[in-house]
């Protein structure tokens, strides 16, 4: 449980976050996410990172239980600094972050993507921002760099997700493939960019983000605002709380699997 790298094969760094059930991201979470990429980017013998995730979903977004018990502003806070952090350690990593998603990627999931390289994707993959639904805002920054301004716009006013076939379509996944096959998939496409040279493939990593029309620290932490303000205003907690109720009674409804026998 909570992030791990390793190295299986050569100049290839995975990442894998594990916070089960859904992958639910706490704050802590966040930074250990933020400090795992830097510090696979830094290694020079490392030329390529793959961001992946185990269970159902690649990411949840952040642990809104964990706001919501915590007294005060310091889980809220820890979690925008948190996801701050973690966002720009994939965009500003020296090296390729190629994005292994499968099942649900919402919220701070599409914080992450949006920031990767390269996204390959299981079949059942979808991608969305319910932000509006938790009483926040935020990653309309890095959902537009996967859509369409306008597809973009009304996504987010909706809360609606999208599938990896549509955003592949777009052009922000490279790859669609079985779940049983997302690993050796993403793996493959890392291998591929690894084999170039790591001063050139840094070199070209650090060009491209030189051209960007976006700056994303700048265009995120402006959208932060706008979340703090709704916290202030009392908005934010209430959606919250109404999230929180609605899946415990959406637990408390079904079958436990002895009643299902």
């Amino acid at each position: 449980m909570g992030v791990s790298t390793a190295s299986p094969a050569e100049g290839i760094a995975v990442i894998t976050v594990d916070f089960p059930p859904v992958n639910a991201v706490p704050v802590q979470g966040w930074y250990d996410l933020a400090a795992a990429v830097r510090g696979a980017g830094s290694d020079p013998a490392v030329r390529c990172v793959v961001l992946t995730a185990t269970g159902r979903g690649f990411n949840a977004g952040a642990d809104i239980k964990e706001m919501q018990r915590t007294e005060g502003y310091t889980a809220l806070v820890g979690t925008n600094r948190g996801c701050y952090e973690a966002f720009n350690a994939v965009y500003d990593c020296e090296v390729p972050v190629v994005a292994a998603v499968q099942g649900y990627c919402v919220g701070g999931g599409i914080g992450l993507v949006g920031n990767a390289d390269s996204i390959v994707a299981s079949d059942d993959a979808t991608f969305g921002l319910p932000e509006l639904d938790r009483g926040a805002l935020g990653a309309a920054t890095h959902l537009a760099r996967l859509v369409p301004q306008h597809l973009m716009r009304t996504l987010y006013y909706t809360s609606r997700t999208v599938t990896a076939e549509e955003l592949h379509r777009h052009g922000s996944v490279w790859r669609i493939v079985p779940r049983e096959q997302l690993h050796a998939a993403a793996m493959e496409l890392a291998r591929e960019i690894a084999a170039k040279d790591g001063l050139l493939i840094r070199f070209a990593k650090a060009s491209i983000n030189g051209i960007d029309p976006v700056d994303v620290r700048r265009s995120y932490r402006f959208e932060q605002g706008f979340t703090f303000e709704a916290n202030l205003r009392g908005v934010s907690d209430r959606y919250r709380e109404a999230f929180i109720s609605s899946r415990s009674s959406s637990k408390a409804s079904e079958p436990s699997e002895r009643e299902a026998r």
